[in-house]
């Protein structure tokens, strides 16, 4: 009875000490947090910020194709690359094709999608959801398909100078001069991204309060009175985040131009990525490296401005 009484002591002291020590154990929940985050820190690591700190590392040294089974055997150049780099013509060339397509198709993109949207919000009543999905369709559509059909569309002999034909105006090399390849590309990217905008612009529109539109409609505001002065400020968070998925799509576009035109005809339609690319496939590896750093730095600034510039206000 005694030995009996005594493990029953014992047992009941350790309860209270077990759960003492599973509590001292156990992670708590920043621990729990830290381990949700960590396979993302894990795949983050290896994936991007590796990579990213090697690259920054071989823009400083002449690392080429045939330094890949020795890549300790490389010279530093520190920054001699990025002197290459920003004095090639046709690097500058690339760049200046970059800066055509942030200009027009941004703007452009962004007043289709912003339009549409408010068609849908308020004008078309019936069959919303398919004109959304029409509208949509482009997004999800695989680009090389409709770069073929594209191609195909504006060859000498396409539909496109078929029916200008049928209207007795001689239809241009669309894809083989530079001006007319230039839009051409522009046209398609547009296509493909209009979407993206729409939707974006409906999700902000849907989110004004009803009563804000009908106060403004009883003080006898107009329609386009109201989307200017009152729509459009409210849009402002909306607006800029669009403005920065735009401006970052259009500064790394890379599928369109090598699809429709390779980048030609003289380069009128290469991008600072196609750029990157091609130097790659040549083996010059520390500046394509070089080229990605600048392209890089080029998209923080345009999306820090943007950021400043477009900030909600209080």
């Amino acid at each position: 009875m005694a030995i009996e009484t005594t493990s029953a002591g014992v047992a009941a002291l350790s309860r209270p000490l077990r759960w003492g020590v599973l509590r001292r154990l156990s992670p708590g929940p920043t621990g729990v947090a830290w381990l949700f985050v960590t396979p993302f820190l894990v795949i983050f690591a290896v994936f991007t910020a590796v990579p990213a700190v090697m690259a920054v590392t071989l823009t400083m040294t002449d690392i080429g194709v045939a330094d890949l089974r020795d890549p300790l055997g490389v010279n530093f150049v520190f920054l001699d690359n990025f002197q290459t780099v920003l004095t090639a013509p046709a690097f500058l060339r690339s760049a200046l094709n970059t800066v055509i397509y942030v200009g027009i198709g941004v703007p452009v993109t962004m007043a289709i999608g912003f339009l549409l949207a408010l068609a849908l919000d308020s004008g078309i009543r019936r069959a919303r959801p398919v004109f959304r999905a029409v509208i949509y369709l482009p997004v999800i559509a695989n680009i090389v398909a409709a770069a073929i059909v594209w191609q195909y569309a504006f060859t000498l002999n396409g539909p496109i100078n078929s029916f200008l034909a049928d209207l007795g105006i001689a239809g241009p090399n669309w894809l083989g001069t530079p001006t007319t390849a230039m839009f051409v590309v522009l046209l398609l990217t547009i296509w493909r991204t209009t979407g993206t905008c729409m939707v974006l612009f409906l999700a902000g529109l849907q989110a004004v309060p009803e009563e804000v539109h009908e106060a403004a409609s009883l003080d006898g505001a107009g329609y386009w009175r109201r989307v200017f002065q009152m729509t459009l400020p409210l849009l402002r968070p909306t607006t800029l985040l669009v403005t920065v998925l735009m401006s970052v799509m259009f500064l790394n576009i890379f599928d369109e131009p090598f699809l429709l035109t390779e980048g030609g005809p003289l380069g009128s339609t290469k991008s600072v990525a196609q750029w990157v690319y091609e130097q790659f496939g040549f083996g010059n590896i520390s500046n394509a490296m070089t080229g990605s750093i600048v392209l890089l730095l080029g998209v923080l600034i345009v999306c820090v401005v943007q950021l400043r510039v477009l900030r909600p206000k209080q």
